[in-house]
């Protein structure tokens, strides 16, 4: 158990937590923004995105079409 009585942690638990917020209220651009274009040109991420749609069309049902004869 820590020695720091609970009033000392638990005001340094607010401080933080009010630093945190104010951080949060200046950033006032959506999370999904701020990543947008990370992999932009990325060769890697390039083919992450081709074998996660290999992989998704492996798991579609192959049927035949309605008209076609097998």
């Amino acid at each position: 158990m820590s020695s720091v009585p609970i009033e000392d942690r638990l005001a340094a638990l607010e401080r933080d937590m009010a630093r945190l917020k104010a951080q949060v209220a200046r950033d006032d651009r959506p999370w999904w923004d701020a990543v947008a274009g990370t992999f932009a040109d990325d060769p890697i991420y390039d083919q992450i995105v081709q074998l996660g749609r290999e992989y998704r069309e492996s798991l579609r049902t192959k049927r035949p079409r309605a008209g076609r004869k097998p």
